[in-house]
């Protein structure tokens, strides 16, 4: 059982992330890291983050984000990346407080909210926004978690940096043409709702710069 913090990849690009140089197995690496692709597990609800080309019918009009509890799905793969106009260097370990970018593999747009309505439980709209990876500040997420980084098999939090909501599910499923899926919205309330861990995929191993801060810190 992780930790809890205080307060089907498509071939051709999971062939491409696995002929990297630096890459370790599922059990292989403790920390989640930059670069990284990866499934993300709501834990109360057990539905993994999800989007699609499918836009939503109201609000913003811009791709939905849902959970789903199909585990092989490879819509439910996201990297790992630096904040908007920045660089996080792969393999560099993710700290906690430290805000990032999840960009969805299969369709390159960039985990989102803004001050819309979601469709079914009324909270804070939560998209896919942007194109090819590039998308504006309001992609950025804070990671919430307890220590110093972000550990793999401890459950963490999202804050979205510029609303300050939590990345969230409370149960609402949608109808056709995406039947069975969860709503993701932004929360203001810290609950069970929005704990996360990571799951499935390729994570990138850490750098050298962690290992030299750690023996720094031990002389």
């Amino acid at each position: 059982m992780g930790r809890r913090c205080p307060a089907g990849i498509a071939v051709g690009p999971l062939l491409l992330f696995g002929g990297l140089l630096g890459l370790a197995g599922a059990s292989d690496l403790p920390l989640v890291t930059c670069g990284s692709v990866v499934k993300l597990l709501n834990t109360r609800h057990n539905v993994r983050l999800h989007s699609h080309d499918v836009h939503y019918g109201s609000g913003s009009g811009q791709q939905s984000v849902t959970g789903v509890s199909d585990v092989d799905d490879s819509n439910s793969y996201w990297r790992i990346r630096g904040k908007t106009s920045t660089v996080c260097e792969r393999g560099t370990p993710v700290r906690c407080g430290q805000a990032i970018r999840l960009t969805h593999v299969n369709t390159g747009r960039n985990l989102h909210s803004h001050h819309f309505s979601s469709p079914l439980s009324g909270n804070q709209e939560v998209s896919a926004f942007g194109e090819e990876g590039e998308g504006d500040h309001l992609d950025d997420w804070t990671v919430l978690c307890s220590g110093s980084h972000w550990v793999r098999d401890d459950e963490v939090r999202f804050k979205h940096a510029s609303t300050d909501v939590l990345l969230s599910v409370t149960g609402e499923q949608y109808g056709r043409p995406i039947s069975g899926q969860r709503e993701v919205h932004g929360m203001a309330q810290q609950s069970q709702n929005n704990y996360w861990r990571a799951m499935e995929g390729i994570f990138m191993k850490p750098s050298e710069l962690l290992r030299t801060e750690a023996h720094h810190a031990e002389l």
